[in-house]
């Protein structure tokens, strides 16, 4: 299966991706719908097989580092860098606010 289309499950597939529970914020929901496109290589949840990094349950702070860092090309990977390139820093922190809630 394409990436891209596993994004597009994921996000159109999923009553989760259809509209935010009634407790969580806009911006929670956005925060959820951004990192939606991690889970096509990190998995639905956070655990990777394979390559790629386990991400789900870290703490914010070491996921934002960690994205940071390739946004502004201190660390090397596939596609990363391109990824992290289309948000801003705030972006890049709520998702990894996101991310580390993921247990």
């Amino acid at each position: 299966m394409k990436p891209w289309l596993g994004v597009l499950l994921l996000i159109f597939g999923s009553s989760k991706a259809e509209s935010p529970p009634a407790n969580a914020s806009a911006a929670d929901f956005q925060a959820t719908v951004w990192a939606s496109s991690c889970m096509t290589c990190h998995g639905t949840d956070g655990k990777a097989d394979g390559t790629a990094m386990t991400i789900g349950g870290r703490h914010a702070n070491e996921l934002f580092g960690i994205l940071l860092a390739y946004k502004i090309g201190q660390r090397e990977g596939t596609i990363m860098q391109q990824f992290t390139k289309g948000y801003s820093e705030d972006e890049l922190k709520r998702i990894a606010g996101h991310l580390s809630q993921i247990k």
